[in-house]
């Protein structure tokens, strides 16, 4: 991937709604949703919501196909994939103390985060 190719993706996703719009379409995946029903989940205005998929689409990280009236987003996992890979490209080149977070070639490895509990009530 391009230097200005990982920026336009990167510069897609620094934007709150779109990020929310992304991670939406990765939940519905493959098939992905209908452009009414992203703007109704996310509480977005069709004109707002076009804007925005515009944006997505024209970075190359949502692929939208119609079908009869409707226009489905989805998310192209390939660009992800290639994003997610140029940004870990030379992982662990400076340092072997990385290796357990890089797999072979620079790979990531998953990595299970302890998130907090949002019902769990928090005593002092």
């Amino acid at each position: 991937m391009e230097t200005k190719k990982a920026l336009a993706s990167l510069g897609a996703l620094a934007q709150e709604r779109r990020l929310a719009i992304f991670r939406l379409l990765v939940r519905h995946s493959p098939a992905g949703l209908p452009a009414g029903a992203i703007g109704e989940r996310l509480k977005l205005a069709p004109a707002t919501l076009s804007f925005h998929l515009k944006e997505l689409a024209h970075s190359g990280l949502v692929i939208a196909r119609q079908e009869g009236r409707f226009i489905y987003y989805r998310p192209d996992f390939g660009v992800m994939s290639t994003l997610v890979s140029y940004l870990t490209a030379h992982c662990c080149e400076a340092s072997a103390a990385c290796t357990p977070v890089c797999g072979p070639a620079g790979t990531p490895k998953p990595v299970a985060i302890a998130l907090p509990n949002p019902r769990k009530r928090r005593t002092a």
